[in-house]
């Protein structure tokens, strides 16, 4: 089921729920007896403060989310363009030994965009062959013994970017899973409910107007803890994290 499809049916089913709980409220309150003025001005500060510490607590969840949703697809592009410094500047060595770096990386990369990408997303944890096959490339690069100074001065530049895709490869598997622990799950969704309940202390009514302001905040709502859904697991619901190592290495990733 696609993403917007789930969105478009939690709110309406949300403003669904609202506006037929207005309705069904009024229809049980006597109109002779109902004054909208009579509302304690306690419960309209209430009402305000409720829906302004959920307003930070809401933001700070989206930015929490949204930074480590750029985190992630930044340590990917970090690991993507370091494996291919790899392949460029081992143009320097014999073909033999170019090769087998290149045919090294490309297997690499082949293997965690096919196999360990949907591991990964499911399980939130990288593979031993992901590792082994890291590892192999680590040995080609670091087990040649330069030949001349222009060999020697693209021997440790080759061992750093190993070794920075290594780290990023690690920070791949430590962003892997949901960003926002259930606890926190627990607020939003419990602060959603209490600063939508919120609104019939304040005695809204069936006219078009109140109907449609309750829908739009509520819709808003349920738009707000999308985002924070939609971004919580950058790996398993972002289709375009994986793209780095596919645009920068055609050849394994293709």
């Amino acid at each position: 089921m696609s993403d917007w499809l789930v969105l478009g049916i939690a709110m309406a089913a949300t403003c669904g729920v609202v506006l037929l709980v207005t309705v069904l409220h009024q229809r049980r309150i006597d109109e002779d007896e109902d004054d909208p003025s009579e509302t304690p001005d306690v419960m309209e500060y209430m009402t305000m403060m409720v829906g302004v510490v959920y307003a930070i607590v809401l933001g700070l969840a989206i930015a929490g989310v949204w930074e480590a949703r750029s985190s992630a697809e930044d340590t990917v592009r970090t690991e993507a363009q370091a494996l291919h410094e790899v392949s460029a500047r081992a143009r320097a060595y014999p073909a033999p030994v170019r090769d087998r770096i290149r045919s090294d990386v490309d297997s690499y990369v082949s293997y965690v965009v096919h196999k360990e990408w949907p591991v990964m997303t499911e399980k939130s944890e990288l593979t031993p062959r992901g590792d082994a096959l890291l590892l192999k490339v680590r040995a080609s690069v670091s087990d040649y013994h330069p030949r001349s100074d222009f060999e020697n001065q693209t021997y440790q530049p080759l061992v750093d970017q190993v070794a920075v895709a290594d780290g990023a490869r690690s920070a791949r598997g430590l962003g892997a899973g949901p960003t926002m622990p259930p606890v926190v799950w627990f607020g939003l969704l419990a602060g959603g409910v209490v600063t939508v309940g919120l609104m019939f202390t304040l005695q809204i009514r069936r006219s078009g107007r109140e109907l449609l302001m309750a829908g739009v905040f509520t819709a808003l709502i349920a738009f707000l803890l999308f985002l924070v859904w939609d971004f919580d697991d950058p790996w398993l619901r972002s289709t375009d994290a994986i793209q780095p190592l596919k645009d920068l290495l055609p050849a394994g990733g293709g």
